[in-house]
């Protein structure tokens, strides 16, 4: 998943992304109320962590901006300020949900989930499945038939977004923007690595392949073509048997 954090202090800032980033999280950062619109204006982001006291435009301006623009993504309102009004400017700003500083990191978390959660429909289901490919994307916990599939937070990750774009190729720049923010380039080997130790543990002892890797093009995740026999062809192969 995207967000976005905009934080004025840089060492919050800092630390708050990099406990994010261990998280999976893909994060963009803005100092200011201003990066923070232009940022939210060009990419599609899961959640928004933002910060009241931006220098430039406020954080309730930004949200006022955001939510004029029609997006509904999870906003998560940061403040020193604990007075109610506040909050309630916050929350009537368009923000989902307040928290205060100064803050736990775990609670942080718990809420981002709690947000991302509700953002999805309801009638979506927490799963995702490929083949018998099982993906569990609450307890992030992965099976393929019968088998329990261990995964490190960056290969889930990584498989997590070529399941949700399931038969298709998924090219390693999408991958650098979605998974990998701190990848160096789009030439770096280290999604290959990834892709590797995935194919290994998805399609390993298995007689159908899910995992592809196209060279120059990128990767697929899919469920083997099941043929269709018809009655016509089940009596012609009957019919060859006896003869």
């Amino acid at each position: 998943m995207r967000i976005l954090f905009a934080e004025d202090d840089r060492q919050l800032r800092t630390s708050v992304a990099r406990g994010l980033r261990e998280a999976s999280y893909i994060v963009d950062q803005a100092a200011t109320g201003p990066q923070a619109i232009a940022l939210e204006s060009i990419n599609d982001f899961d959640a928004i962590i933002l910060d009241v006291m931006l220098p430039g435009t406020s954080g309730l301006h930004v949200c006022h901006a955001i939510r004029a623009r029609g997006s509904a993504v999870p906003i998560l309102m940061l403040t020193a300020l604990d007075a109610v009004e506040h909050r309630i400017a916050g929350l009537d700003a368009g923000a989902d949900d307040y928290l205060v500083k100064p803050f736990d990191f775990g609670e942080l978390l718990a809420r981002l989930r709690a947000l991302t959660r509700r953002r999805a429909d309801a009638s979506t289901s927490a799963f995702i499945t490929v083949g018998d490919l099982v993906i569990d994307t609450m307890r992030h916990s992965v099976q393929r038939g019968e088998r329990a599939i261990a995964l490190t937070a960056k290969e889930f990750a990584f498989l997590l977004y070529l399941s949700r774009n399931a038969g298709r190729v998924v090219t390693r720049a999408e991958l650098i923007t979605h998974v990998w923010d701190d990848a160096p380039n789009s030439y770096s080997n280290i999604i290959d690595v990834y892709a590797s130790r995935l194919r290994r543990k998805i399609d390993g002892g298995e007689p159908d392949r899910l995992f592809r890797t196209l060279r120059g093009s990128g990767f697929l995740l899919e469920a083997p073509v099941v043929p269709i026999v018809t009655p016509a062809a089940m009596t012609k192969r009957s019919a060859q048997r006896r003869g």
